[in-house]
């Protein structure tokens, strides 16, 4: 999964240098945006309850 993250990443930046769109820049943030919340997803309580425990680990 990793390397998906990466390559995009690259390919995202390599397309927005070569055709001057910003739009490119946002490729990366959404993709590690989308892989956090399925990976909350994934935790066998609720939405709100993972991310209460999250958020309360120390």
């Amino acid at each position: 999964m990793i390397w998906a993250i990466i390559l995009l990443t690259i390919f995202c930046v390599v397309a927005g240098l070569r055709k001057n769109k910003p739009v490119f820049f946002l490729g990366p943030f959404l993709v590690l945006f989308l892989y956090i919340v399925v990976e909350i997803a994934r935790v066998p309580l609720g939405f709100i309850d993972t991310v209460k425990l999250i958020f309360s680990l120390k």
